[in-house]
């Protein structure tokens, strides 16, 4: 019920403000419900008060407190009824400083979910919390106190209501583990002045302990309050001390208590930094200079609509809207700055980098903390590259960098150190799809030079750049079944998917050499790219696995998860040669490619085209599609290259609609696991009905068509990058029931391909689709999108 009176709110709201403002003035941030998807989300998927791609991520947690530290869902999930804190830091492998108002007898553990009463957690009323971009309230039952919070980029703001208390307090854990953080290595906090606190916290995550031994994640913070407390002191675990000012070691943190009036408010800005406590005091004046709560929360708004607002739709469908503008919205909150405002930045050798300064003494770019970018390409890649190019820009420079220093590319990073995910490595093609779009302000060589090593490199290897089997792929033409086994216990065995990966990441980077005129290079990197051929069994017609002395692996079942697959299985992965259909599809026969894709989907849907209902990130993967994970979704566009497109348009429709859900269970399937904007990003293209499947890998990347959701849609092209103002996309004639294109045309001239060059789309125009009931079968079915054996 509290659900559908938020929905039924949103909905309210942005009908009233565009009666008031006669439809001239346009807040996207109203159709964003950060409550989707909400329940079994990620550590960094739920951080309402935060800017896009800010570092400052404040959000409430229900079960982060002493999480075990991997990636598996936790942090907040709606399900839960009682907060146990507000934190700061949520990024992947990040997590800390998390705070917490209470009133009466002090306590300094939460306590568990399940009994509230046993610490400092209080119960809260769904219908007493609100969240939106950039802001989130919530009543403390327990304790009679409203929290609020919202943020600048690197600046968290609260705002605390109180009741009349003589013991009014505010908790400051540091020292245990939060959310992705693992064990804190240590931690310091302390009374740097009359109304403020400082401090630092060092944690040792699951992934660093295997991508890079020995370095740490460090956080720093400063807190400034609006009103001196009446005594203070620290804590270890349950273990309180009065009127110590400073705390150091594991397990600890210090709390303030003041004496309240009745309604009286207590506000509190918190800078952060990932280099230094002076770093953090500097953002904090920086950002906080002059500017009370309200007017940072109105600034967040203003920041989320003009982000949002680059893409404008319309339609009949006000569920769709709130659907497409949340998926909008995760897609660029995933990953964050880990660069202060003056530029400086944790390095990987634990130093502090510098970016250059701009003639305004700014940083002419920034720096981000990021997960694994395995999948990006297909969703967030296309879309940062047609919608927020500077950012693209940044995160590749940001990366480069990195390379600089260390010698390698990273594929995952937490202030300054490894974190790589999956063990792929995903940047080389990052680099060559950013250049093919036409953002090219970086070092074009340097990003070169990288992207090639990425590609064949493996001597010396660190580990947490991934790739640790990609000498078997150079030096044999696959990667064999064999297990690994890392320096914690997890054993991987991911050598199909791994060739496959590898492969279409090496076409990326031979686009790119080959748009370089380094010929030699590209000849050697396209023979690398067909190697997926030497895993593709004739008999089974299947990839397969296979050991290293050459023979397939023995009692091979298609459907089996995991063996030689990460998270996906054969018949999943069969389907994933991007950068060559046209070669897939001759060694499948085009009868078999065609009636396999049809029954996968026919299938498919019976389970929400993933995991079901079933509550779990890795629900899906033993069956013929899945949609909850990265390796799948491209299938639905294949269609467009085996001559039956309207399957494309009909089944990327269907998957809109029944996948995606608005409601924080049924989100993005049930459940499954939305990785930082992917699922969100999918979402947003389809809904445009653009997507490629070769990631813009090809030197003159396409867009493939699908079913657009809206009846107009308003792109806003960045005039730095791209020589048209805006891109149109319009779908006449577009209901529920008019999912099939009838024709195409661009900027009045019509088209027969189901496809078009990118390059045409960012020069603007008008993009126009007829729509109708009844699929053509004769539309798109001459010309297929290229391919790498077709010459592309």
């Amino acid at each position: 019920m509290a659900r559908l009176t938020f929905l039924s709110l949103i909905l309210f709201t942005s009908v009233t403000v565009a009666q008031k403002n006669n439809n001239k003035e346009f807040h996207p941030s109203q159709w964003v419900d950060p409550q989707i998807g909400s329940v079994h989300g990620r550590w960094f998927f739920y951080t309402p008060a935060s800017l896009p791609f800010g570092m400052a991520k404040l959000a409430p947690h229900t079960n982060a407190w002493g999480s075990k530290g991997g990636w598996e869902p936790c942090g907040y999930d709606d399900r839960h009824t009682s907060i146990e804190g507000f934190g700061h830091f949520h990024e992947f492998q990040i997590g800390g400083l998390v705070v917490m108002p209470i009133t009466g007898p002090l306590q300094t553990i939460p306590g568990p979910l399940g009994n509230p009463d046993a610490g400092y957690r209080s119960r809260f009323d769904k219908s007493a919390e609100h969240a939106e971009p950039g802001y989130y309230s919530v009543f403390l039952k327990d304790y009679g106190v409203k929290a609020e919070l919202t943020a600048t980029e690197r600046v968290g703001y609260h705002r605390y209501t109180f009741p009349q208390s003589k013991d009014a307090h505010i908790i400051f854990d540091v020292g245990h583990r939060q959310g992705e953080s693992s064990e804190v290595t240590a931690a310091f906090i302390r009374l740097s002045g009359k109304k403020e606190l400082e401090g630092s916290i060092e944690t040792y995550p699951e992934y660093l302990k295997f991508c890079d031994p020995g370095k740490r994640v460090k956080m720093y913070f400063v807190i400034q309050l609006n009103k001196e407390p009446r005594s203070y002191g620290t804590f270890i675990d349950s273990m309180a001390s009065l009127n110590k000012s400073e705390s150091k070691g594991i397990n600890n943190g210090m709390f303030v208590t003041f004496s309240t009036a009745r309604n009286e408010v207590i506000e509190m800005h918190v800078g952060l930094s990932y280099t230094s406590i002076a770093n953090a005091r500097k953002n904090l004046e920086a950002e906080s200079a002059g500017k009370d709560f309200d007017l940072v929360r109105t600034a967040a708004r203003t920041q989320w609509n003009e982000k949002l607002g680059r893409i404008k739709v319309e339609g009949k469908d006000s569920i769709d809207k709130v659907k497409f503008y949340t998926g909008l919205y995760h897609a660029l909150l995933g990953r964050g700055l880990a660069s202060d405002g003056n530029g400086q930045y944790p390095k990987n050798d634990g130093g502090i980098g510098q970016i250059p300064l701009n003639k305004n003494g700014k940083p002419a770019y920034n720096h981000y903390n990021t997960d694994g970018i395995w999948g990006a390409c297909w969703n967030l890649g296309q879309l940062w590259a047609l919608v927020y190019p500077e950012y693209q820009s940044e995160y590749m420079r940001s990366n480069l960098d990195f390379a600089q220093e260390t010698g390698w590319l990273h594929d995952g990073v937490a202030a300054g150190a490894h974190a790589n995910g999956v063990s792929t490595n995903f940047f080389g093609f990052m680099l060559a799809a950013t250049y093919n779009c036409g953002i090219r302000d970086f070092d074009v060589n340097s990003a070169y030079a990288a992207a090639y090593k990425n590609e064949t490199g493996y001597s010396n290897r660190p580990f947490g750049s991934g790739k640790y089997d990609l000498h078997y792929l150079v030096n044999n033409g696959y990667i064999p079944s064999k297990d690994t086994t890392l320096s914690n216990g997890w054993v991987f065995n991911f050598g199909a998917s791994h060739t496959l990966e590898f492969c279409f990441n090496s076409y990326a980077v031979a686009q790119f050499a080959k748009a370089l005129g380094k010929q030699d290079d590209c000849n050697r990197l396209t023979k690398q790219a067909a190697c997926w051929k030497n895993l593709f069994d004739k008999k089974t017609k299947y990839i397969r696995p296979r050991y290293e002395n050459g023979t397939f692996i023995e009692n091979f079942d298609p459907m089996q998860a995991w063996r030689g697959f990460q998270e996906g299985n054969a018949v999943q992965y069969t389907w994933y040669v991007p950068q060559d259909v046209a070669g897939l599809m001759q060694l499948l026969g085009k009868d078999t490619f065609n009636a396999r894709l049809e029954n996968t989907f026919n299938e498919s849907r019976k389970s929400t085209f993933g995991g079901g209902k079933e509550i779990n990130s890795f629900s899906g993967l033993e069956k013929l599609y899945n949609h909850g994970n990265q390796p799948c979704l491209h299938q639905s566009w294949l269609f467009n290259y085996s001559g039956k497109p309207w399957l494309t348009q009909k089944w990327t429709r269907a998957i809109c609609d029944e996948f995606y859900g608005a409601d924080p269970l049924h989100g993005y399937g049930f459940g499954q696991d939305e990785d930082q904007g992917q699922l969100g990003a999918w979402y947003v293209m389809a809904a445009m009905g653009l997507f490629d499947v070769q990631g813009h890998a090809a030197t003159d990347p396409t867009f493939q068509f699908g079913s657009p959701l809206f009846d107009r849609v308003t792109i806003k092209l960045h005039p730095k990058y791209y020589t048209g103002k805006t891109l149109v996309i319009e779908a006449r004639n577009n209901t529920k029931q008019h999912v099939y294109i009838q024709s195409v045309s661009f900027n009045e001239k019509k088209g027969n391909n189901c496809w078009i060059n990118r390059k045409e789309l960012t020069g603007g125009g008008v993009l126009r689709f007829e729509m109708g009931p009844q699929p053509d079968t004769s539309f798109g079915i001459t010309v297929p999108p290229p391919s790498m054996s077709t010459g592309q």
